[in-house]
């Protein structure tokens, strides 16, 4: 880092802590939005609180892929927002730099995110789903010991129903037990008891519910009437339902790597709807990264206000145009999809679109004598502001006492 010339380094930190700091709290924003969500779905299903961190850790790769082309848009757009505001950019551009030499760290930036954000969307991201997806499969179906809940009837596979008042010390210590279970032959047993608590057994597949101080009913159609008795100590044979294996990697959305996506898209003997999909999905992950090579142009030309300006226009536009193109692309990617459209034609237009239209603002900016490329959008902006706080004032005045 030394080596680089003053300049850069100068450049570089005015990018990167502004960077990093709206990608973590992009982050942050994401996660704590599906946070709140996470932890009804799990208490819902009654899993342990441990797995909602897991389920988010899952989820940060999703979220680091929306947020680096938003961290690196602001990261460059206020570098150079300072620069101009400051008239450092003046001095630099009065001292021979071009803003072709300016760009060079901007890209080092751009080129090391676009690396990283391949790495997630292609390799990374899609394992991260399928886990949360799995995790989700286990909560379901109980796989993570969801808890049984307290004052609702439970049902233990398909022949037994388990109700209990009370628990005490994370559910090792049970008041107030209602069990009933029936067989095949039509035999029933039912049982209330004061106290309980679940033991282990060396069959996983079975635990014992150990009952205390009740009273157990035995019906048979063998039996004229119910046979009634009291027990101090009982143990009963909880049989655990059976768990299906959870599917493999790739029957769900984004679940493949980039080079499984292209293989797949490839294969003939696969049905057409599974290839558009894939074929979507690998130009809209290209794109996405591609894009990131834009987002420089684009961020320079909308840093630098008009002279005598101290707008933050270009800031709104910047993550306006950002989103809307993100959009797009997930719009594309549906009609690549669905078939409606080839995928390469759906996605590669727009980008080509968006390509066509950071070039050009950043050529009126950098090449074009007085160029500035939101200099209209500026002064209508402006015309706006002095409108309304006119009405300010008008409104103001007539609300003054006489």
């Amino acid at each position: 880092m030394n080596r680089l010339p003053a300049i850069d380094r100068y450049i570089a930190r005015l990018i990167f802590f502004p960077m990093l700091g709206t990608l973590v709290l992009s982050a942050m924003l994401l996660v704590l939005e599906k946070m709140l969500r996470l932890f009804d779905f799990v208490a819902t299903e009654g899993g342990p609180v441990s797995v909602v961190w897991r389920m988010l850790a899952n989820l940060i790769p999703e979220y680091l892929s929306l947020g680096i082309p938003i961290g690196l848009m602001l990261g460059i757009l206020l570098a150079f927002r300072r620069l101009a505001t400051s008239s450092e950019l003046d001095v630099l551009r009065g001292v021979g730099m071009s803003f072709g030499r300016l760009m060079r760290m901007p890209y080092v930036f751009a080129f090391a995110l676009a690396l990283l954000n391949l790495a997630i969307v292609g390799f990374i991201q899609p394992y991260a789903r399928y886990a949360y997806e799995g995790l989700q499969f286990e909560l379901r179906s109980g796989a993570l010991g969801a808890s049984i809940k307290v004052g609702e009837f439970t049902k233990l596979g398909s022949r037994m129903t388990l109700r209990i008042e009370q628990s005490f010390d994370d559910g090792r210590s049970l008041r107030g037990i209602f069990v009933r279970g029936e067989n095949d032959d039509g035999q029933a047993v039912s049982a209330t008891a004061a106290q309980g608590q679940f033991l282990a057994t060396d069959d996983p597949n079975t635990i014992i519910l150990r009952l205390t101080k009740g009273v157990l009913i035995h019906e048979s159609p063998k039996f004229p009437v119910p046979r009634v008795l009291t027990f101090d100590n009982h143990d009963l044979p909880i049989p655990l339902p059976k768990i299906e294996a959870f599917r493999t990697r790739g029957g769900g959305d984004r679940e493949l790597t980039i080079p499984e996506l292209f293989v797949v898209g490839r294969d003939k003997s696969e049905p057409l709807a599974t290839r558009l999909e894939t074929r979507a999905n690998f130009h809209f992950r290209i794109v996405e990264v591609a894009s990131m090579f834009l987002i420089p142009l684009l961020a320079v030309a909308l840093a630098i206000p008009p002279k005598r300006s101290t707008s933050a226009l270009g800031v709104f536009l910047s993550i306006v145009i950002l989103v809307t193109q993100h959009k797009i692309n997930q719009y594309a990617e549906d009609m690549g999809a669905r078939g409606t459209v080839d995928p390469i034609i759906a996605l590669w237009v727009p980008f080509l679109l968006f390509a066509a239209l950071a070039i050009w603002m950043y050529y009126t900016l950098a090449h074009v004598p007085g160029g500035q490329p939101i200099g209209a959008l500026e002064r209508v902006a402006a015309k706006a502001g002095q409108r309304v706080k006119a009405l300010f004032n008008v409104f103001g005045r007539k609300q003054k006492p006489a």
